[in-house]
């Protein structure tokens, strides 16, 4: 009886701890979350610390655009005054530079995916980069490089072609160049100079070349 008995008062107090631990955990938690609400309401209640907090989220996972900042503010429904005061002052300590932006933008994409100057210039402006950011980041990408990078883009790809028509091999040539955003007549030379280059020019007629002729450069789509 007394075993029983110990053994009884000492489950009894296990239960007892037990039901402590887990109302401590329960009471924590609801602090915490209460602490969480509090400051979630707080912040509501200053726009403005609305705005900093969504673009410094942003600008963490990734550079962004003021226009792009801008965008995400109205959809969460920030107010316009409180927004403009934001994006002003990250403009004001850099950490808004749509100039910079345009450059890297320019130099990673033609760089990383081989992207010509009108398909950069579209990109950005999607972005909401003005224009004269744009021309001025594309300035910058030297004609040469483009032209060697068009070069390196078919190169790869020559030896996928071979077996096809001249003609087929052209178009699907001088396509990879477009999707890039190269110009049609700048396509064109780059395709049939690696096409009469090819075997050392012995691999394609001439004649078979001379009768595809070259596209005009569209001058108002090449300055973009």
């Amino acid at each position: 009886m007394p075993d029983r008995s110990a053994r009884r008062e000492s489950n009894q107090r296990e239960s007892g701890r037990r039901r402590a631990t887990r109302s401590g955990a329960g009471a924590r938690g609801l602090t915490s979350a209460s602490q969480a609400a509090g400051a979630d309401s707080g912040a509501e209640a200053d726009p403005e610390a609305v705005a900093r907090q969504i673009c410094l989220r942003l600008l963490t996972s990734a550079p962004r655009t003021r226009a792009q900042l801008e965008t995400a503010l109205r959809r969460r429904g920030v107010p316009d005054e409180a927004a403009a005061a934001v994006l002003a002052r990250f403009a004001e300590v850099r950490l808004i530079d749509d100039a910079m932006f345009a450059r890297a933008w320019v130099d990673s994409r033609h760089h990383g995916r081989g992207l010509a100057g009108r398909a950069l210039g579209a990109e950005l402006r999607q972005r909401g980069v003005a224009q004269d950011d744009i021309q001025a980041a594309l300035r910058e990408l030297d004609p040469e490089q483009e032209l060697a990078t068009a070069r390196e883009l078919v190169a790869r790809r020559l030896a996928a072609t071979a077996g096809m028509p001249v003609p087929a091999r052209m178009r699907r040539l001088t396509g990879v160049l477009a999707r890039k955003g190269y110009a049609a007549g700048l396509a064109y030379r780059v395709v049939r100079e690696a096409l009469e280059s090819e075997d050392g020019g012995c691999g394609v007629p001439f004649d078979d070349l001379d009768v595809l002729a070259e596209p005009e450069d569209d001058p108002e789509a090449a300055g973009a």
